[in-house]
This record gives C-alpha cells, structure tokens and sequence, in this order.
C-alpha cells in the first residue's frame, strides 16, 4: 500500500496536444489550465504580456495621488514592511523605486519579538517625531483599523499595500490596495506583497518612461514572491522568470556575497535556489532578531558591510535550523501524548521561541496531514502560528473565532493570531470543534496529484530539457510528479544521518536509474523486488558530473 494517496491527473483533450510541442509537456500544460492552443505559446515564453493594468487595483488613483503630492511638496515618507523575507523585499523595493523618484525615504520593519507584526501605534508615534506625515504599509495593514484611526488624529496619513485577506471592512486610511478586497476587479489575487509594491510602483511611474526603474527592481519581486509561496502563474511567473536573470547577474554586493555563503552558483540559480537557500537566510534574521539585518544585506554598495552581513545572516540561518529542530522534537512530542488522530493538532508552552513556530507548525502539518496550531503562552497574552491542510480553511477558523482574539491575520492555509491568556482554552476547544465538524469521515492522508503515468525509457532524450520550458517551478505551477510501474530494484541503502533517506538503483527497460527517496529511510523494509513509484526528475551533480536522478516521493509493491 502508498503511503499517500495517488491521483493521477485526467489525459490532456486531443486540440491541445496537437500544438506541435512534445505530448508529455502538452500534457503537464493541460494539468495547469492550458486547455486551448492559444495559450499555449503564452505560458511558455512567460513574457510582459502576463502583467496587468496596476490601476485595476482599488484605490490605486487615490494611492498614487496622495504619493505625488508627498513628493513634490518634499514631505518624508515612511515605508512600513514586514519582517519575512516579503516584506523586507518589498520595502526594499519601495524604498529604491521612490527615492529614485526624488522622496525623501525611511524604512521601517518591526521587531518580531519586543513589536510584533503589523502597524503599532507606539512605532508611529515614533514616525511622527521624525517629521513622517505618510506611511505607505507593505505586507500587511489590512487589519489595522485601531492603528489608522490613531495615525490620523496624529496627523500621519496611511497607504495601506497589503496582499492577506480582508476581513468584513477596511480600515480608514487614505487608500487601500490589495488584491484581495472584496470588490476588486483586479484579475489575479496571488500576488505576495512584496508583488502588490510592485504594482504601486509601476502605477506611480506610468506613462512616465522610466519603465526600467521599476524593472531592475524584479530581483526583489521574485526573492519575496518565490519565498511567500504565492502560485508562480500570471503575472507572478513572468516576475520570477525575469528576476531570476537579474538574480544571476546579480550586481548587489550583499547578494552576490550571500549567494558565495550559500554555496551557489551565479547562472544557475533557480526558484527552488530561492525557497531552500536564499529564502531562508533573508528570513533568518526576522525570525530570530531584528530584520534590518536583511534588509541591509539587499541595499548595501560597501563589499566589507555586504560581506559582514552575509556571514551574520549565514550564523543567524544556522541558529534558526537548531531552534527548528528543538522545538519540533519538542512539540512533537507533546502532540503524539495527546494523539495524533484527532482532527487539529495543537501545542504550547511559555517559552516556545516565537520566530519558528509557523515552521514548526508547518512541518508538523505536513508530517500528521492535520491543521497544527503552535503558540506561546504568557500570563496576559499568547501568539499562537497555525499552518492548514487544503481541507481546512484556517483563516476562515479564526474568523469564526474573532471575538476571542485580539489579532489575527493570513492566509487560507497559513495565519497567526494574539489571544488574551484568558480566552486561550475556549478559542483551542472551538477551533477544535470547527475542525471536528468539517474534517469529519475523511480520510486524512496527504495526496499526490501525478501528472503522467509513464515508462522511465520516456526521460532519456531531451525530453527533460522540453519540461524545463515549463520553469520556474514552485507554488501554482509544482515540480512536475510521474508515476512508473512495476519498475525493478537492483540495489538499495540507507542514507544519511541515522539511515533517514533512502537510496535506491531502478531499472527498467535494460536501463538504471539513481533514485533518492528524502525521509522515506524508515519505510526501508517495505521495499519489494518490483515497485511502482511516485517521482520528480532533477539533474543532480556529483565530481563533476551531472546526470538525470529519480526525487522518490512514494512507492508501493507493483501488482
């Protein structure tokens, strides 16, 4: 038996494959919603013609109205981000884009530990001493009502630019661009925020003929976008794309120092390069300290300052992986004594370190296939980080659950919440019961969409090289999965720490195959002489050499 469930995805409709590209790509197109001919073009050159109107935006004139106006009358503006590797990339962003337009400009990033996320009136407060008279948010705002209500009679206007969704009204600030507003006509929603601050910037400088400007700016767009795990398809696609080339070109001194740390190669950066190496280390510093680190790191033109920062978000990433591991083995702990079967997953202590805990929630998530809920408890208030399955709609939860929280905030399988202490046990019974109800009689085991059901003998070639047309890869447009069956086994061993993967020789069709099949060492017994198999494909290198390597995912004794 899988040990996941396999779904393998419905044979691509005759029009499409008969567009003169190669029946395996027309079919991993189809998967993706390229149904007619027309598009098909489209989706793989990935170029400008994705982007959309930024004005379709809510609220865009009267953002970009109120910006020129702090512009030409010289007023300072303060950029209000985030401190994940989103919200850094997009103040960074903003903070280029308009003091290339003339403004004077201030970052400002909040501290995840001693502020917490989003506006925080004492951080305005402090704004407003320096002269600010405009916030313009990135990555959150959305739910700030309190904060514009006090920014306003404090005399700072808000641009609130966010990318989460919105709860029931909006808060009273100047202008309000997210995608996700209720009454938005803007095409696409996805966009990570660091996405939406590109979009401002594009309508500030439109019909200008400083396209460029904000075009250099793409590197930024796809470390945020790639990171935020927002889908990479519209207009997200063609960002990644072309930042990608900007990223392999790098001429940020902090980046090329951070990629050298990173063990990467400039030219061969990719998305996954992104979500396994760069992501995290941009991430690092927010999650553990103070953010600007990272932020730093993306603007610097000092090589001795770009190199200083490089080598402390390298430590900084190193002391984030050890806090992973503790507090996973931690709390896994506590969720296997409680039971592992109920329909939510929760655990909790004082002092669970708050920066990891939506890691830990995640990979929690992803090891049980159950809505897994982290928090940290204090004697007036806990922060709790919560990650979801596709069954269960975490934000909506927590909507259902407002009149117990303080804040709350994200998305449909990722948020975070604050709760006074008080409340803590009836908002951990209700949640509960919320995913008693709707997770109820189904069968809790995580899937496998596979998009093609083929011999391995269908990889040699260039077939390969012809998927990689479909690149960048990632949230929205995965990796693409195959499944083979009855394929022999002619040699397996353990591999790495403690046996924990699992190294495998496949052959079929006279010809072998490496297979590595990540996490997958302690179903080592299961093993049978034939097997049908769950994989991705990735060229791996070894001394040198490059060859083409089977990522195992699942398998099962072949009938």
């Amino acid at each position: 038996m899988s040990h996941t469930h396999w779904n393998l995805l419905p044979p691509a409709e005759q029009p499409i494959a008969a567009v003169g590209v190669h029946p395996l790509v027309a079919q991993l197109l189809y998967n993706r919603g390229v149904s007619e001919p027309s598009q098909v073009e489209l989706f793989l050159n990935a170029d400008k013609r994705l982007e959309v109107d930024p004005f379709l935006l809510p609220d865009m004139h009267q953002a970009v109205s109120r910006t020129y106006q702090a512009l030409l009358s010289g007023e300072k503006i303060a950029i209000y981000g985030d401190f994940d590797a989103d919200g850094i990339t997009a103040t960074a962003l903003l903070v280029q884009g308009l003091s290339a337009l003339g403004g004077k400009i201030i970052p400002y990033i909040p501290h995840r530990i001693s502020e917490g996320y989003g506006l925080q009136v004492a951080a305005l407060e402090k704004l407003r001493k320096q002269g600010i008279s405009l916030v313009i948010t990135v990555d959150n705002g959305i739910t700030a009502f309190t904060e514009v209500e006090k920014a306003q009679r404090m005399g700072i206007d808000i641009i609130i630019t966010d990318h989460h969704l919105q709860p029931s009204s909006l808060p009273p600030a100047k202008a309000v661009i997210d995608p996700k507003r209720s009454d938005s006509v803007y095409p696409f929603t996805e966009l990570a925020g660091v996405g939406v601050a590109f979009k401002f910037l594009q309508a500030l400088i439109k019909d200008s003929g400083r396209d460029e400007l904000a075009n250099r700016l793409l590197d930024l767009v796809a470390l945020g976008t790639v990171t935020d795990m927002v889908p990479l398809i519209d207009e997200n696609r063609y960002w990644v794309k072309r930042g990608l080339e900007l990223l392999n070109n790098t001429e940020r001194l902090g980046l090329q120092e951070m990629i050298r740390s990173a063990g990467l190669k400039p030219g061969g950066l990719t998305a996954e390069s992104i979500s396994w190496s760069l992501g995290p280390r941009l991430n690092a510093a927010g999650r553990l300290d103070d953010a600007t680190t990272s932020y730093q790191l993306l603007l610097t033109e000092n090589p001795q300052e770009a190199a200083l920062l490089a080598s402390e978000l390298e430590e900084k990433n190193a002391e984030r992986q050890q806090l992973v591991a503790e507090l996973l083995d931690r709390a896994r702990e506590r969720i296997v004594t409680s039971g592992v079967d109920l329909p939510l997953l929760i655990a909790g202590d004082e002092d669970y370190p708050q920066g990891v805990m939506g890691l830990v929630a995640g990979r929690l998530s992803e090891e049980f296939y159950r809505p897994v809920i982290i928090f940290r408890s204090g004697p007036e208030t806990c922060s709790g980080s919560g990650r979801s399955i596709s069954e269960f709609n975490l934000m909506t939860a927590l909507e259902d659950c407002h009149d117990l929280l303080s804040k709350f905030g994200g998305h449909t399988k990722a948020a975070g919440f604050t709760v006074p202490t008080r409340n803590l046990a009836q908002l951990q019974q209700r949640l509960f019961n919320l995913a008693q109800d709707q997770l109820a009689g189904l069968d809790l085991r995580p899937h496998i969409d596979i998009e093609a059901q083929v011999p391995l003998s269908t990889f040699a070639g260039e077939t390969f090289k012809k998927i990689q047309q479909l690149a960048p890869f990632g949230c929205g447009n995965p990796l693409p999965t195959f499944a083979s069956r009855h394929v022999e086994v002619v040699d397996q061993r353990p591999i790495g720490r403690q046996g924990g993967h699992l190294g495998l020789k496949l052959k079929q069709d006279g010809i072998v195959w490496d297979a590595i099949g990540f996490k997958l060492g302690s179903y080592a017994q299961e093993i049978t002489p034939y097997l049908d198999i769950v994989y991705n494909l990735e060229m791996h290198q070894w001394n040198r050499d490059e060859y083409l390597r089977l990522n195992l995912l699942d398998f099962a004794p072949a009938d």
